[in-house]
């Protein structure tokens, strides 16, 4: 990992300053990084967090989340990239450009519309959303949340997720192949993904004890036998407060840069009330919803855009043994679900072509940096 300190960008090179979940190299920036660095002549620097240092190539400049530098970077940046609240205070200079990317379709509810949120929360955030100048939209269906969530009267682009794109034939296939490699996983084995989201008073609380998932590991693996291999993974906000397990046949992939990679690798995912249903069902792969606490979450911590167990794309179910018999009968999933399960993809994933990279990138350089030199 390279630092340096930023200087204001000129005609033309411009300077864009990317940022994925507080300092990881992931996600939408991550795939717009790599187009822009080939079609834009620019200083491109990066925020990163020491502790996911190592996940960023030796040739990408970054500097350390949060720090002086990073509030110069941001302040002498022509284009800020981020794919959520930046939670730093600067100030955006006159004549820069900040695109919230933002970081998942929305099923539970966002910003001014949550059920509950700690006092003062929500009036923090709402300073980054002021810099905002453009927000990505990943569908149709989306847009309208998104406005209500941000309260947002500004440009919404709906051109779909980069981070999407390598979910697509052939990419995924290589991707697939390098990231099973990387986590020692046999190609003949069936890979479960469980890929909760956060708690939020767990998340707002800082004496609460480290996080146990809601699952009996051992278990569950056991249940699964051989030939199964189960990857966890907790919200990013969780990713330091997971309490550390070693069950053979489980693997915790919180650390594993991108989500993408793991949805790839996976052959079912298992989630609850995460966005990351909608990114998992790009891929055609079983889904299976693991809500033990669907009414409290529903009803009293957070609240859903929409009736999640009507439209599932797979089942919803409540216990531990019920989660365990629909991973172990897949065709049946498959087969049971399929009619909802196209219709999940049509209403959701409509953008997720493989060209949402291209899409947004071609945007940055033909409409956000027009006054800049490209290639």
């Amino acid at each position: 990992m390279s630092t340096r300190s930023t200087e204001p960008g000129s005609a033309d090179r411009p300077t864009i300053v990317y940022d994925s979940f507080a300092g990881r190299f992931s996600d939408s920036p991550r795939a717009l990084h790599r187009w822009l660095r080939e079609k834009v002549p620019a200083h491109h620097v990066w925020l990163a967090d020491p502790a996911h240092a190592d996940s960023f190539p030796a040739d990408v400049t970054t500097v350390p989340y949060a720090s002086a530098e990073a509030v110069e970077a941001l302040e002498q940046a022509d284009l800020v990239l981020a794919n959520t609240h930046l939670e730093i205070e600067w100030r955006k200079r006159a004549g820069a450009t900040y695109l919230q990317l933002w970081h998942g379709t929305p099923l539970k509810t966002v910003h001014r519309d949550v059920r509950w949120a700690p006092p003062g929360r929500l009036d923090w955030l709402d300073l980054d959303i002021a810099r905002w100048d453009h927000l990505l939209s990943p569908s149709p269906a989306s847009t309208p949340r998104l406005r209500s969530a941000f309260r947002w009267e500004g440009d919404v682009l709906e051109l779909g997720y980069p981070r999407n794109d390598v979910l697509q034939p052939p990419r995924v296939d290589e991707v697939r192949a390098r990231t099973r490699s990387l986590l020692g996983l046999a190609d003949d084995e069936t890979v479960v993904l469980y890929a909760p989201t956060f708690r939020d008073r767990f998340f707002a609380d800082p004496s609460a004890p480290p996080l146990e998932l809601s699952l009996d590991l051992p278990k569950l693996a056991a249940d699964l036998g051989p030939g199964v291999r189960l990857l966890t993974r907790v919200h990013y906000f969780m990713t330091e407060r997971l309490a550390p397990f070693d069950v053979p046949g489980v693997v915790d992939v919180s650390r594993h840069p991108d989500i993408a990679e793991l949805y790839a690798a996976a052959d079912v995912l298992v989630t609850d009330y995460s966005s990351s249903m909608f990114d998992f069902a790009v891929t055609g792969k079983p889904l299976v919803f693991y809500a033990y606490d669907l009414p409290t979450y529903r009803d009293v911590d957070r609240g859903f855009y929409f009736d999640l167990e009507p439209v599932a794309p797979g089942p919803v179910v409540a216990t531990q043994e019920s989660l365990t018999a629909a991973l172990r009968d897949l065709p049946g999933v498959r087969a049971r679900f399929a009619k909802r399960y196209a219709t999940f993809r049509t209403t959701y994933c409509v953008l997720d072509d493989g060209h949402a990279t291209r899409r947004v990138g071609r945007f940055v350089r033909e409409r956000l940096l027009a006054g800049h030199a490209t290639r």
